[in-house]
Formats: C-alpha cells, structure tokens, sequence
C-alpha cells in the first residue's frame, strides 16, 4: 500500500541515506549480515530482525504507527530475491 505523505521512491531515497550518514558503520557486523533493518525514514529510528519475518517493521510501527518505513537486508543490495542468488557488491 502506498505511503500518504511520501512516494515510494522518496521512501527509498531517505532510507538509503539514512542507511549510509547514519547506521551503516555500526550496523553492517558479522552478527547483523543478513538481517532485516527497517528505517523510519522521518525519525531516523530503526529495527533489526532475523532475515525471514516481519516482527522488526512492526515493531517500529508499534511506536510510530503511519510510519513511512525502508527496510532493506544488512549486508545485501536487496532484501529478497526470487529464485537465484544475490550477493554483496558493496
């Protein structure tokens, strides 16, 4: 569903560079790589979850419901992939 303040490619674009100035240095550990880490991008408050549910994103609306959320997989260019592998090319 889309987001009522924000495009999807605003979303993506405030939740990259939030990843980038902010999170990435302390995030991006061997114990985080694979993880999911959802960004509100109009807070800058952040969840980590295991790779494979969705409790970190609703974690993060429970405190900030409407929230404009970014999630991506820590360590990865995607956070999903669809038959194939994908790998780290940053």
């Amino acid at each position: 569903m889309p987001h009522t303040r924000l495009s999807s490619e605003e979303i993506a674009r405030r939740g990259e560079e939030i990843y980038e100035r902010n999170l990435r240095a302390a995030i991006e550990t061997s114990a985080n790589i694979g993880k999911l880490l959802s960004i509100d991008v109009e807070t800058g408050d952040f969840e980590i979850g295991e790779d494979t549910n969705i409790e970190a994103p609703l974690r993060l609306h429970a405190r900030h419901p409407g929230a404009a959320v970014y999630t991506l997989r820590v360590g990865y260019n995607a956070a999903m992939a669809l038959g194939g592998v994908i790998g780290r090319t940053t």
